[in-house]
C-alpha cells in the first residue's frame, strides 16, 4: 500500500485547521497530550460517550486548557482523524521510498500499513466513526491516501512498471485491500479478544494478498505467436 510521495505529503499536511495553533513548544506539547488523550478517548468510548470533561481528564490538563487550542468536541475529533492520516501516510512513506520497484513499493507500503493498524487501532476506529460523526473528515481521510497513491500508479505505468488500468480506480481497490485484510487480522485475528491487544498479519495472508496485487498490477504481456501464424506475414 504504497501512498503518497514525500513533497505531496508535506503540501497536504501544511493546510492548517481550524483548531488554534500552539505558539510555544510547551503549547505544542500540550495540545499533542490533548490529541493522544482524544484518541484514546474516542476509541474507547465513541463519539457520542466521549465527553471534554474525560478528554482532559486523560490528557491532566483542565477545560480552560483544552478552549485554548480546540473550541469543541467535534473540532477535536476531526484533527484526530487529520493526525491519524498524517501518521499513516507518513508510515507508508517511509517504508516505501526506501524500494527500488512498483512492487518492492507495494509490499512494503502494506506492511507499514498493517504495522501502523496494529500499534494504533484507533485508526479503524475512529475514521468508522467519522461517517456518521463528520463525513467530510471521512471523506478527506481516504482523498488524502488516494489522491498521491494514484498518482504514484500513473508514474509507474509511464515506466512501464504498471499494466493498461486506471490508476484512480486501481488506488481505490488497493486501498480497501489494505484495510479490509487488516480488519480481517490485525482487529478480528484468533488471538484477538474484545478490547486486548490487536493480531498481525500473517506471513502466509499477506503474500497471498501481495501476489493477487502483483498479477493486478503487473504490465500485459504480448501473446506469443501461434504455432500456426508462423511464417505469416
Amino acid at each position: 500500500m504504497s501512498t503518497i510521495s514525500q513533497s505531496d505529503a508535506a503540501q497536504s499536511d501544511a493546510a492548517p485547521s481550524s483548531a488554534a495553533q500552539p505558539r510555544t513548544t510547551k503549547g505544542e506539547r500540550t495540545r499533542a497530550r490533548i490529541l493522544v488523550a482524544a484518541e484514546r478517548v474516542f476509541a474507547d468510548l465513541g463519539f457520542h460517550d466521549a465527553s471534554i470533561v474525560k478528554i482532559t481528564e486523560a490528557a491532566g490538563v483542565g477545560q480552560g486548557t483544552f478552549y485554548l487550542y480546540f473550541s469543541s468536541k467535534i473540532e477535536v475529533f476531526d484533527e484526530v482523524v487529520e493526525d491519524l492520516n498524517r501518521r499513516v501516510r507518513h508510515a507508508m512513506i517511509a517504508a516505501s521510498s526506501q524500494t527500488a520497484s512498483r512492487i518492492e513499493a507495494e509490499r512494503a507500503g502494506f506492511r507499514a500499513f498493517f504495522q501502523f493498524t496494529a500499534e494504533h487501532p484507533a485508526l479503524y476506529r475512529i475514521v468508522r466513526q467519522a461517517e456518521f460523526v463528520s463525513p467530510g473528515a471521512l471523506r478527506l481521510h481516504y482523498t488524502r491516501i488516494v489522491e498521491g497513491y494514484r498518482d504514484g500508479l500513473a508514474e509507474a505505468q509511464r515506466a512501464g512498471e504498471v499494466g493498461d488500468i486506471d490508476p484512480e480506480v486501481a488506488a481505490w481497490a488497493l486501498m480497501g485491500i489494505g484495510e479490509i485484510v487488516g480488519m480481517r487480522w490485525v482487529l478480528w485475528g484468533p488471538d484477538v479478544t474484545p478490547g486486548g491487544p490487536t493480531s498481525a498479519v500473517p506471513p502466509e495472508v499477506f503474500d497471498q494478498a501481495m501476489t493477487f496485487i502483483e498479477r493486478a498490477l503487473a504490465p500485459s504481456r504480448p501473446e506469443p505467436d501461434q504455432p500456426w501464424q508462423e511464417g505469416r506475414p
